[in-house]
């Protein structure tokens, strides 16, 4: 008797509809829904970056537009290169690329101060530099160990967990936020996702956010809540126009640019490690990091030129592939080929964007708290010593803390404020700088009184301790 392809069960590294193998291709009947939901996840966050710094810089409605297509376009071109790669660019992972948020509050001064080309021009040196440090990121790999890549991914998670709440509510800075249909569709979407996750079967498992969305979604606009006039306005077909906007250089906006690409690669490492430990149970390799940064940076230098800002590694998608378990490259690939004709075909893309915030709340809520997750089983294979409690208690406190009394930073420029308000960054500085601060423990020996076993296996415990990739 045949196997339909919804209930063939994964058989192991190699077969084609294993999706829980990096380098699988799942029949397209399977992939296909499964690299749509990854792009769901992610595309209102691409689309508001644009949103946001158009209106900044007061643009008109018509440039706003092409800004917000060529945010799609540029987001799909660079997931390709990330999951595909290009030679010894791209991670080779199942890792979604999108615009950054990081560099908003840095590009919208520039942007009204100096124009948009200024700050295109500031994007695509960050760029340059974000692709050079990934080239000499082996060199240095020593700053990374698992305490550091371990925390970073924690704080990720943590810091995200409000966003998914604020989404879950309504959106930012919405009149009716938490509203009873804000919440009541939030729910709805998380006990559907929930329910399938947990006993569905087979891709029906697999496709619980998918399916949580359409649901929502479905419920939002059966009960009037979806503004379709987006996709009534919108153009048929569009093509991207490369310096459309134009590029400028101007040193005052590029270096502000460059300290937070080359900070931010920082983030992009706590996404790969949180990628590849949610969904492989691993860390990644020097190649996979160092790939991964570059593509961060060619996608950004590709983005500039077609008239969009950085892109770095989306962390939703992060949380989506630990909650689901699929790490097929090519399923992303294929969701990359989505975004790419959500930049061609404007009709789509208004489609997609017209999906409430709070049903998207309701998906990412599971996704963000997976991410932390992921950390704390990357931190359960770290010695819980002295010294690598202090690394992560501290790190913690800094990225959590410091963002919420924003009188502590209100004196220091506006640069500087942008790094801080993140929290992964000072968070991600304080790990890496207490890692090679802090004299590292020698290995313990085991108190007796609190470790009665044999010798034998005091000396087993102890070997175990020594392991250097565990310090």
């Amino acid at each position: 008797m045949t196997t339909s392809t919804s209930e063939r069960p994964d058989t192991g590294p190699g077969d084609r509809y294993n999706t829980r193998d990096v380098n699988a291709m799942p029949p397209l009947s399977r992939a296909i829904p499964l690299g749509i939901q990854h792009v769901l996840a992610m595309f209102v966050s691409n689309v508001t970056v644009p949103i946001i710094i158009a209106g900044a810089a007061d643009l008109p409605p018509d440039q706003t537009a092409f800004m917000v297509q060529a945010a799609m376009f540029v987001a799909g071109i660079a997931t390709l290169l990330q999951s595909l790669g290009l030679g010894p660019i791209g991670a080779r992972l199942p890792i979604v690329m999108g615009t950054s948020f990081g560099f908003v509050p840095v590009l919208i001064p520039i942007a009204i101060g100096m124009g948009l080309p200024a700050a295109l021009g500031a994007a695509l040196c960050g760029g340059v530099a974000m692709a050079l440090m990934g080239l000499f990121l082996p060199w240095f790999r020593f700053l990374f160990p698992p305490v550091v890549t371990g925390t970073f991914v924690v704080m990720l998670g943590i810091l995200l967990m409000p966003v998914g709440l604020a989404y879950a509510g309504g959106g930012f800075g919405v009149s009716d936020f938490g509203a009873p249909h804000h919440i009541g569709l939030a729910s709805l979407v998380l006990v559907v996702t929930v329910g399938l996750h947990q006993f569905g079967r087979g891709i029906w498992s697999e496709v619980a956010p998918l399916a949580g969305l359409l649901v929502g979604f479905v419920a939002a606009a059966a009960f009037g809540y979806v503004d379709f006039s987006k996709v009534g306005d919108a153009d048929w077909v569009t093509f991207p126009t490369p310096l459309g906007i134009g590029i400028e250089f101007h040193m005052a906006a590029i270096i502000p640019v460059v300290v937070l690409s080359l900070v931010t690669v920082a983030e992009s490492i706590g996404d790969i490690v949180g990628t590849t430990a949610g969904g492989l149970n691993r860390e990644p390799t020097r190649k996979e990091l160092s790939g991964g940064v570059m593509a961060d940076g060619i996608a950004s230098v590709f983005a500039a030129v077609f008239n969009a800002f950085p892109q770095i590694s989306f962390s939703q998608n992060v949380g989506m592939v630990a909650l689901t378990g699929v790490v097929s490259r090519y399923v992303v690939a294929i969701g990359g080929g989505f975004l790419v004709l959500a930049g061609l075909l404007p009709k789509l893309g208004g489609l997609v964007s017209s999906i409430p915030n709070a049903v998207l709340g309701g998906a990412v809520l599971l996704m963000f708290g997976m991410i932390a997750s992921a950390g704390i089983k990357m931190l359960s294979q770290v010695p819980f010593d002295k010294r690598n409690m202090l690394i992560i208690g501290t790190s913690l406190t800094i990225a959590v803390g410091l963002p919420a009394q924003e009188g502590l930073y209100a004196n220091l420029s506006e640069n500087l404020q942008a790094m801080i308000e993140s929290g992964l960054i000072p968070g991600a500085l304080t790990a890496i700088a207490l890692n090679l601060i802090l004299p590292k423990i020698p290995n313990p020996v085991p108190d007796r009184a609190e470790c009665p076993e044999s010798s034998e296996s005091s000396e087993s415990s102890k070997s175990t301790a020594l392991r250097p990739d565990s310090l």
